[in-house]
């Protein structure tokens, strides 16, 4: 199946440094397609079926891997509730070498998902990620592979969400790339619930295809679209939601307490933002919390970065978490927020939330 997700640059100002890439040269219909385009899409291929009849909708496990899968948003296309990221790691801070071990070992432990998109390390990110699933003769079948397009190149008619910038074109475009058998779905990343709201009213109105899933960030200290904003689509039209930053950029592993390294993602430039973040009032103040949350993962017996996976991972409208790592060791203690999941019960969670000074939300939040 494939998978296409759409997004615009509300908020990109924070991490708004060089987002060129060389245009695509390649006379074939896909490069023509995204030339077109520029649709910042999450593309996920695949061809054979994710959801056997004899399997719940909602969410089964692995055999032999005890990695959970879920349903994106209410198609049936099925995802590991883990994804791994390849933003700033692969083809920047990581070797290839290493980016081959990260893959194996998310692959080997049930993932099927691994995200990227054109923009990363200029399309080496692609470019790697593709090498490898080649060299390791993975079944294309067991892979969903999802890409986002939007910062092209530099000229005009090379990046942007649709050749006139405008929700229905953007809703043609898509529509146009799953008929041409490049995707089976698409979706939207970073869109306000009035955006997406829209488009499937667009697709609607024009018997063309809607967006299935909603790409947002979604960690301890930013929850409400996901709890608020997000179940409410789910429910009206089937938008699911594929998570990123569950550690908050590196925030919740405690890497920047002691100042920001210059080999870290804080120290590059266009995240200006994010350095800024951590040395405000309220970043101090995040992490005294955070010291008091480790006291509830250390009764759990896991890591603060488990505790903090799981946490989003107990989210049921949560159809899967993108990991970010950088290392072998980091993401096999990432992964392991599969066997916390289910220490998750509502007592820990209100402590967390007692900690965090936040209400937890209800359901009568999600109704419209």
């Amino acid at each position: 199946m494939q998978v296409s997700i759409a997004c615009t640059d509300h908020n990109l100002k924070r991490g708004n440094g060089d987002h060129s890439k060389q245009s695509a040269t390649s006379p074939n219909v896909v490069n023509q397609a995204r030339a077109k385009f520029r649709t910042v899409a999450i593309i996920a291929r695949s061809f054979g079926s994710f959801t056997p009849r004899h399997i719940s909708l909602k969410e089964s496990t692995g055999k032999h891997t005890g990695m959970k899968y879920r349903n994106l948003g209410k198609s049936g296309l099925r995802v590991s509730c883990l994804g791994l990221g390849t933003w700033v790691t692969f083809g920047g801070q990581i070797t290839d070498e290493v980016a081959e071990k990260l893959m194996t070992i998310a692959y080997e432990s049930g993932v099927n998902l691994f995200d990227t998109a054109e923009v990363y390390a200029g399309g080496r990110a692609e470019i790697i990620l593709g090498n490898i699933i080649k060299k390791k003769c993975w079944r294309r079948s067991s892979l969903v592979i999802t890409t986002k397009l939007y910062w092209g190149g530099k000229a005009e008619t090379e990046r942007g969400l649709s050749r006139k910038h405008i929700i229905e074109e953007i809703v043609r475009a898509m529509t146009y790339v799953i008929n041409q058998g490049m995707a089976m779905y698409w979706g939207t990343s970073r869109w306000t619930a009035m955006e997406i709201m829209e488009a499937y009213s667009v697709a609607r109105q024009f018997n063309l295809i809607p967006p299935v899933c909603e790409q947002a960030e979604y960690h301890l200290f930013q929850r409400e679209k996901v709890e608020v904003q997000l179940p409410e689509l789910y429910h009206k039209i089937g938008v699911g939601a594929m998570t990123w930053s569950p550690l908050a950029c590196g925030i919740i592993t405690g890497k920047y307490e002691n100042g920001i390294p210059e080999s870290s993602r804080a120290s590059m430039k266009s995240y200006q933002w994010l350095k800024e973040k951590i040395v405000s009032e309220d970043g101090r103040k995040q992490q005294a919390k955070l010291k008091e949350l480790n006291h509830i993962a250390e009764k759990l017996g896991c890591t603060l970065p488990q505790l903090a996976v799981a946490w989003c991972l107990r989210n049921e409208g949560v159809s899967s978490v993108l990991l970010g790592t950088s290392n072998p060791e980091q993401l096999t203690e990432n992964l392991g927020a599969i066997q916390v999941l289910p220490k998750m019960t509502s007592h820990v969670v209100s402590e967390i939330d007692h900690i965090l000074g936040n209400r937890p939300y209800s359901k009568k939040d999600y109704r419209s």
